[in-house]
């Protein structure tokens, strides 16, 4: 899949992802040693992303199970399409149940999941579990079997082992502990903030229009807010963001009367945005 960590590096970069040393390095032993990845750290910082720009470099179907409080096992691995068994048996009331039994419970009437559709099939994929800490506990009883052996046992069908592994990426926000159990299974990876001459480079990468001075600016800004004890600090997608605000309102300078007007943009919660408009030193940064 990748020859080196720099291929890495350069092949992500080509889908606009720009990895630090240790994403690039962390991708490519996942990939070299056919592991999932679990992939934790605030939400915005690329997790997800990341898992998009692997799937297109390398030309592989992206399939996301994203999780969420209830999701189960008719939503993740599989589920029999109840209607369509019923119409059968209705149409063949005359047959008995052994004969009807071979029938309802064939591929026809398999309605696939985002696990099974993982592991089923020759072609490359790239298998995105997502957020997996709003799932509920149990759900990761699913994955221990899917994440070790790469097969998902279907009690009509028997067992279905995967012919070409999938690469795996779980992403997590750390909202609850994942077992020990999962962890185990997975290469761990954790994306925080960037550095700030990596997130100058996503700025301009991102939005090139962007005064390089201004996106300095801004970045400084950013760092700032992070320093201080807010509810949410602002993501790097919402770094973009404020960029792209900056773009649109015509704004030369980072200035008090534009900071103030467009804090909206980075900070989602109003004692947030005071505590911001009352602590930011705007000719310090």
């Amino acid at each position: 899949m990748f020859t080196s960590v720099d291929d890495v590096t350069a092949r992500l970069a080509e889908t606009g992802y720009l990895a630090s040393p240790a994403v690039a390095t962390t991708v490519f032993l996942a990939a070299r040693l056919g592991k999932p990845l679990l992939v934790e750290g605030p939400a915005g910082v690329g997790k997800t992303e990341l898992a998009k720009a692997v799937a297109a470099i390398s030309d592989a179907r992206l399939i996301r199970l994203q999780c969420y409080e209830g999701v189960d096992e008719s939503r993740a691995l599989y589920e029999w399409n109840h209607a369509k068994q019923l119409l059968r048996i209705t149409a063949g009331r005359d047959e008995t149940w052994d004969q009807t039994r071979t029938d309802v419970f064939s591929e026809e009437f398999l309605l696939t999941r985002p696990l099974l559709a993982a592991i089923r099939g020759d072609d490359a994929k790239v298998l995105l579990i997502d957020e997996m800490d709003k799932a509920d506990v149990e759900v990761e009883g699913l994955l221990l079997e899917v994440l070790s052996d790469f097969q998902v046992t279907v009690p009509e069908l028997g067992t279905i082992s995967a012919t070409r592994r999938p690469f795996v990426v779980l992403t997590s926000n750390a909202s609850r502990e994942l077992s020990e159990a999962l962890r185990r299974r997975c290469l761990f990876l954790h994306i925080g903030f960037p550095e700030e001459e990596l997130e100058r480079r996503i700025v301009a990468l991102k939005v090139p229009e962007l005064d390089a001075v201004l996106a300095e600016s801004l970045v400084r800004v950013v760092g700032a807010l992070r320093a201080m004890d807010l509810r949410k600090v602002p993501s790097v997608a919402e770094t973009v963001d404020w960029a792209r605000t900056l773009l649109a309102l015509g704004a030369d300078r980072l200035d008090e009367e534009v900071v103030r007007a467009s804090l909206g943009v980075v900070l989602k919660h109003q004692e947030d945005v005071d505590r911001a408009a009352a602590k930011l030193e705007l000719d310090a940064v």
